[in-house]
């Protein structure tokens, strides 16, 4: 009887939420690549996040009775969506565009980041105190704290949005090309 409950209400319910902490991280990271248009990637996550999602519910159903599999389906669940998230940012996928605008010289703060090696273009806008000094760059996600460091270092006061790129085409951006994998890997004949 003591080996019943021990599979039951321990072995289970952690393989449960094994699974469901995997195929939530596998669908989270499978969303971002879907709206970065990495359609492979995207459709090969999405392969055996349902696969693994399977074993998870077809286990739940097995227990019906057994409150700790419904507990540890939804404690997997919460984990994945974290570890999901958290593993999107280690790899930090994909390129960002940051906009300043600085009441300040900007001819100052566009030459450190190019010293930096990041493209910058300049432009002169019109806010409501005036005109501004309006800077637009695109970086690999990896490479935003730098820039952020950059432009809080010559201006504490400086309005920074940030917004995800899904494509670009020509220009200059530092080291923009990462892939997951290397592309020797995956040969074509």
């Amino acid at each position: 009887m003591n080996h019943d409950l021990y599979t039951n209400y321990l072995i289970i319910p952690l393989l449960i939420c094994c699974a469901r902490v995997t195929d939530v991280s596998l669908g989270t990271i499978r969303i971002i690549m879907i709206s970065r248009g990495n359609r492979l990637l995207a459709g090969t996550l999405g392969f055996f996040e349902v696969i693994i999602w399977l074993v998870a519910i077809t286990q739940v159903l097995h227990n019906l009775t057994n409150v700790a599999s419904y507990l540890a389906y939804g404690l997997g669940f919460a984990l994945g969506n974290f570890s999901g998230i958290t593993i999107e940012n280690k790899l930090a996928l994909g390129a960002q565009a940051i906009q300043i605008v600085t009441h300040d010289n900007f001819q100052t703060l566009s030459m450190l980041l190019r010293e930096e090696g990041f493209g910058v273009t300049k432009m002169v806008a019109s806010g409501q105190k005036g005109q501004l000094d309006f800077l637009y760059v695109v970086v690999p996600r990896k490479k935003v704290k730098h820039v952020l460091d950059i432009v809080k270092d010559y201006d504490p006061n400086a309005f920074i949005s940030i917004t995800d790129v899904r494509n670009t085409y020509s220009g200059f951006i530092q080291n923009q090309r990462r892939k997951l994998w290397p592309k020797d890997i995956i040969k074509k004949k």
